[in-house]
C-alpha cells in the first residue's frame, strides 16, 4: 500500500466507526475503500469484516453507560448471536451470494420502515409491557439468532436491523437499545474475525490499518449517540436505513 492508500483507509475506518455505532452501515464506507486500494472483492469482504470488530468493541465501550442494569439480557443473548453469526460465515463461506444480495435491500429498507413506525407496529403487534415474560424471552433470542445469521453472512446495516427489531420488543429508551445492539454487533464481529482468520484469505496490511481508525470512530460515535435526543437518534438511523438499502437496491438490480 502507498501512502494515499493508508489516508484512504485510515479515513474510512474513522467514518465507519462513528456510522456503526450510531446506527450501523459502516462496512459501506470500507468495503468500497479497501476495493479502491486493489483488493477482489472477496478479500475485500473477508478483510473488511476483520477490521470493523475493533470499532464496534470501543463502541460498547463508549456506550458503556447505557447497559447499566441490562447485565442479564448481555449474558443471555450473546451465546444466540454467537451461534448465529456461525451460521452466517458458513452460509458465506459455502454458498452463492447472489440470492441473498437480492433479499438484502428488502430487508433493510423494512427495517428501516419498522423503526419509522416503531409505534403504529406496536398497536398492531402489541406493547413489549403486554408480553408474558416467557414470550418476551423467546422474542428476544430468535431475533438476536435471525441477526446475527444475517450479520455473519453480509453484515451492512445489522445495526439498523437490530435496532428496529429490538425496539419492537424491549420496552427501553432508543439510547439503552443502541447499546445493545453495539454488544451484539461486537459479538458478531468477534465471530466472523475467528471464522474468517481461520478459513478466509485476510490482507492484514490493510486489516491493522484500517482497525485503529474504526477504534475512534466507534467510541466517537457511540459517545455522540448518547447524547442525540431520542427523536434525532432515531432519524438518523432511519436515514441511514433507508439510505443504505437504497444503495443496496441499485447494486443488486443495475450495479
Amino acid at each position: 500500500m502507498d501512502l494515499t492508500h493508508i489516508l484512504l483507509l485510515v479515513s474510512a475506518g474513522i467514518a465507519a466507526g462513528a456510522a456503526n455505532a450510531i446506527a450501523g452501515g459502516g462496512s459501506l464506507i470500507t468495503f468500497p475503500t479497501l476495493i479502491a486500494t486493489g483488493l477482489p472483492s472477496v478479500e475485500a469482504n473477508v478483510t473488511n469484516s476483520v477490521s470493523v470488530f475493533p470499532g464496534y468493541v470501543s463502541s460498547v465501550v463508549g456506550s458503556r453507560a447505557d447497559l447499566a442494569g441490562q447485565g442479564r439480557r448481555v449474558r443471555v443473548t450473546i451465546p444466540a448471536a454467537a451461534l448465529g453469526t456461525a451460521a452466517g460465515c458458513a452460509l458465506l463461506l459455502l454458498t452463492p451470494a447472489r440470492a441473498f444480495e437480492v433479499v438484502v435491500p428488502f430487508l433493510v429498507l423494512g427495517s428501516a420502515a419498522t423503526l419509522a413506525f416503531q409505534e403504529r407496529l406496536r398497536g398492531l403487534v402489541g406493547h413489549p409491557r403486554g408480553m408474558s415474560s416467557r414470550r418476551a424471552a423467546v422474542t428476544l433470542q430468535v431475533t438476536v439468532f435471525a441477526g446475527a445469521i444475517y450479520g455473519g453472512y453480509f453484515g451492512a446495516a445489522l445495526g439498523v436491523m437490530y435496532v428496529a427489531a429490538l425496539a419492537l420488543i424491549i420496552d427501553e429508551p432508543l439510547k439503552r437499545i443502541n447499546a445493545l445492539k453495539n454488544v451484539l454487533s461486537a459479538t458478531v464481529g468477534l465471530v466472523t474475525l475467528v471464522v474468517f482468520a481461520a478459513f478466509a484469505r485476510v490482507d492484514w496490511a490493510a486489516a491493522v490499518t484500517l482497525a485503529p481508525a474504526t477504534i475512534i470512530g466507534g467510541y466517537a460515535g457511540a459517545r455522540l449517540a448518547r447524547r442525540l435526543p431520542q427523536r434525532v437518534l432515531r432519524y438518523l438511523i432511519v436515514t441511514f436505513g433507508t439510505a443504505i438499502g437504497l444503495f443496496l437496491l441499485h447494486r443488486a438490480f443495475l450495479g
